[in-house]
C-alpha cells in the first residue's frame, strides 16, 4: 500500500488540526466572537469525524484488494429477461462462478422480453472491449453480427439456452431443445393416456424467442405424432406474465373443440395457469406439463395440479457458462457445446429431487 494513495486524506487531517489549534488560542471577550468560534470548531470536528470514516473504508477495501489480489478478467452476461425465476438460476450460478474463479462479472438483462434491448446490451459489451461475453440469443439472425464483431475485436463470446450456431461464437451452453421438447411430449402423453387435445402457451413479448422455442416445440409435436388420439388443437402466444397465462387459460376452458392438456414452455406461464387451474377449479379435468423447479412449482406438481415438468438445469447454465469463458481466456480451448443436463420432474420423482437438490446435485 503507498503512502500516496492517502496523501490527500492525510493532508486534509493536518490542515484541519492546524487550524483547530489557531482557533483553540485565540482570545476575545466578545460572545458573538466566541459562539462563531465554537460552531467552527463544530463543524470542523464533524469534517474531522468524515474524513476519518472516508480513509478507514478505502483503507479497507484497498486492503481488501491487496489480499485478494484484483479480479483476472472483466466479463458481461446479456439475459433474456430479469423476471423469470429460470434467469434468476441462471444469474447465481454466474455469481458462485464469479467468486470461485475470481472474475468480475456484470449481470444485464431487459425487464422483460426484449430482443432489441438485449442487442444494446451486447453492443456496449463490445464497444467496452471486456475481456468476454456471454449472452442468451433471442433471434440468431439479429445477433450473429454483433457476435462476430466481439470475435473480430478478440472477445470470446458464449451462447447460452439459445445457440447461434451461424456465428463464430466459441461455444455453447444449454440443452438440446428439441428433445427437451420431446421428453415433454412423452410425459404428456403419460399423462394423458394416450388421448387429448392439446393447446401450447408460449411467451412473446414483443419478439418471438424463435431459436429454442420452435425447437421445444418441433420435439413436443414429433412426439404426440406417435399417439394417434393425441392433437395439438392451438398455439397461444402470452406475454411474459402470470396475469397474461391465467387469461389464456379462461380462454381455454370455455374453447371448442374441448382442450384438456395444457403445454407451457417456460416457468412464469406454468406458475400462471397453475394458478388459473386452482382458480377456475380445473384441477383434475385439466392437465399441465410446465417447465420450472421454482419451489411453487414443485408444490402445484405434489398437490397433482401441474402434473410434471421437463426442464434444463439454469443454476449450471450459468456456473458453465463461466467457467467456460476461463478455458478459453486461460487455455484456448472449450468445448462448442456444454451440456447442461435436461430434468424431468412428476410426482413420483419428487423426494428424491428434492433431495438431489438440498446435497446439491
Amino acid at each position: 500500500m503507498s503512502e500516496r494513495q492517502f496523501a490527500f486524506p492525510l493532508s486534509n487531517f493536518l490542515m484541519i488540526i492546524e487550524l483547530g489549534k489557531g482557533l483553540s488560542i485565540m482570545t476575545t471577550n466578545n460572545k458573538g466572537v466566541a459562539l462563531i468560534k465554537n460552531n467552527i470548531l463544530i463543524v470542523l470536528l464533524l469534517t474531522l469525524i468524515i474524513l476519518v470514516g472516508m480513509a478507514l473504508f478505502r483503507f479497507e477495501r484497498i486492503a481488501e484488494e491487496v489480499a485478494n489480489g484484483k479480479p483476472k478478467y472483466h466479463f458481461f452476461v446479456v439475459a433474456q429477461n430479469s423476471v423469470d425465476p429460470f434467469w434468476k438460476e441462471v444469474r447465481r450460478g454466474v455469481e458462485v462462478a464469479a467468486r470461485d474463479y475470481h472474475v468480475a462479472v456484470e449481470f444485464t438483462a431487459p425487464r422483460f422480453n426484449n430482443s432489441e434491448e438485449q442487442l444494446r446490451y451486447l453492443d456496449i459489451a463490445v464497444l467496452a472491449r471486456v475481456d468476454g461475453i456471454v449472452t442468451h440469443v433471442a433471434n440468431e439472425a439479429d445477433f450473429n453480427g454483433l457476435i462476430d464483431k466481439a470475435y473480430d475485436q478478440g472477445i470470446p463470446v458464449v451462447t447460452i439456452e439459445n445457440d447461434a450456431g451461424g456465428s463464430k461464437r466459441k461455444a455453447f451452453v444449454g440443452t438440446n431443445s428439441f428433445l427437451l421438447g420431446e421428453l415433454a411430449g412423452g410425459l404428456m402423453a403419460r399423462a394423458t393416456n394416450g388421448k387429448g387435445n392439446i393447446a401450447i402457451i408460449v411467451n412473446n413479448d414483443v419478439q418471438t424467442d424463435t431459436t429454442s422455442k420452435n425447437l421445444k416445440i418441433s420435439g413436443f409435436l414429433h412426439a404426440v405424432k406417435a399417439y394417434p388420439e393425441m392433437e395439438v388443437v392451438k398455439v397461444y402466444t402470452s406475454m411474459l406474465g402470470i396475469i397474461s397465462a391465467e387469461e389464456i387459460t379462461q380462454s381455454i376452458t370455455g374453447s371448442q373443440p374441448a382442450i384438456d392438456a395444457i403445454y407451457t414452455v417456460d416457468t412464469v406461464d406454468t406458475l400462471g395457469v397453475a394458478q388459473a387451474l386452482v382458480d377456475f377449479n380445473q384441477v383434475g379435468n385439466m392437465v399441465l406439463v410446465g417447465y420450472g423447479d421454482t419451489p411453487e412449482i414443485l408444490r402445484y406438481i405434489e398437490k397433482g395440479i401441474v402434473y410434471g415438468t421437463v426442464m434444463s438445469n439454469p443454476y449450471l447454465m450459468g456456473y458453465q457458462s463461466i467457467k467456460s469463458l476461463m478455458e478459453i481466456k486461460e487455455k484456448d480451448n472449450v468445448s462448442t457445446f456444454v451440456d447442461t443436463e435436461i430434468k424431468t420432474i412428476t410426482a413420483e420423482t419428487l423426494d428424491a429431487y428434492r433431495q438431489g437438490k438440498t446435497n446439491g446435485r
